[in-house]
């Protein structure tokens, strides 16, 4: 019943947010490529691997979040907002993938023992991508805090590892220049591809989430249903359910009112409720739709839950909330 604006016909901080990330990407991407063959280090290269991922991740969640901001229609009467879930879950699993591909590498290196060479390169463009990644994080948290847009989030979550990844190629290219212990470029490589995947499972399981439509968070939904119990008008509520598609939350619930009130008064105490429920993310999109009931029927809902519409439907006209 209640809605929040869209962000039409404009260039939004997650679309920005995106574009800064993809630019950002293929920068270290050139420069980690370069260095990362010329090399022959399996952390370096890999670094190089996980940021052409960013790459092509920070493109695709551009038009991720394009489609999930377009207006709802007649054909998706609730927008596309879930596109969001689902690019999270994509970019989750391509950075599974780039894990495991990492892992290989090292594998392959402790096999075959391939050597390290242009150490200073490769520790310069490594110090070099913890400096710009660090910058692009403290950009991505800013707008995730501001948006709670959980494409952004997942970026921002990505850039975090691979900060935490970096930092590690930088310990193992120090220690193989010192002690010219290649193995070690090896290990540091495995590790952080073990790191990556377990990282990648965060974003993959939030994805998941939204598309199976759970609930918002226990502490949102608590204070959804003290501010509806607190209105002095409301006798009762029941059959609460609230979901989320990422940048919009979805409420629904059955108000009991007084049987002799107008629709004109139920109107304002629904409109009341939802200003309030709004309140309580004032960064999402709220779509709030009540029901009004002249007593507690909560029975029947479940009964239509359960597909047993007969029974719903032979209880007498008269009696019908």
């Amino acid at each position: 019943m209640a809605t929040l604006p869209f962000k039409i016909g404009e260039f939004s901080a997650e679309r920005r947010a995106t574009v800064v990330a993809t630019s950002t990407a293929t920068l270290l991407t050139i420069v980690k490529l370069i260095v990362g063959i010329l090399s022959g280090s399996v952390a370096v290269l890999a670094s190089a691997i996980d940021s052409i991922l960013d790459m092509g991740i920070s493109v695709f969640n551009f038009f991720a979040i394009k489609k999930a901001e377009e207006h709802p229609d007649e054909k998706f009467p609730y927008g596309k907002g879930k596109i969001q879930a689902i690019a999270g879950v994509i970019e989750g699993t391509i950075i599974t993938l780039s894990g495991l591909f990492i892992i290989y590498e090292a594998v392959r290196k402790i096999l075959y023992g391939h050597g390290t060479e242009y150490l200073g390169s490769s520790l310069g463009v490594m110090i070099f991508s913890i400096l710009v990644t660090w910058l692009l994080v403290q950009y991505l948290l800013r707008v995730s805090k501001k948006t709670d847009n959980i494409v952004i989030k997942a970026d921002a979550l990505h850039y975090q590892t691979d900060l935490l990844s970096n930092g590690a190629v930088v310990l193992a290219l120090g220690i193989v220049y010192f002690t010219g212990w290649d193995w070690v470029d090896a290990l540091f490589g495995f590790g952080i591809g073990l790191y990556i995947i377990y990282s990648a499972y965060g974003i993959i399981a939030e994805g998941i989430m939204i598309l199976l439509d759970r609930s918002l968070p226990s502490e949102i939904v608590a204070k959804i249903g003290e501010i509806i119990s607190k209105h002095p008008k409301v006798n009762g509520y029941h059959w609460l359910k609230t979901r989320t598609d990422g940048s919009r939350n979805y409420v629904e619930f059955h108000l009991v009112l007084t049987p002799e009130m107008t629709l004109e008064e139920a109107h304002h105490i629904a409109e009341e409720l939802e200003c309030k429920i709004a309140a309580l993310e004032p960064n999402k999109g709220w779509v709030i739709t009540p029901h009004f009931d002249p007593y507690d029927d909560e029975h029947i809902n479940e009964i239509f839950y359960d597909g047993k519409v007969t029974h719903a439907c032979s209880v007498p006209e008269a009696d019908q909330g």
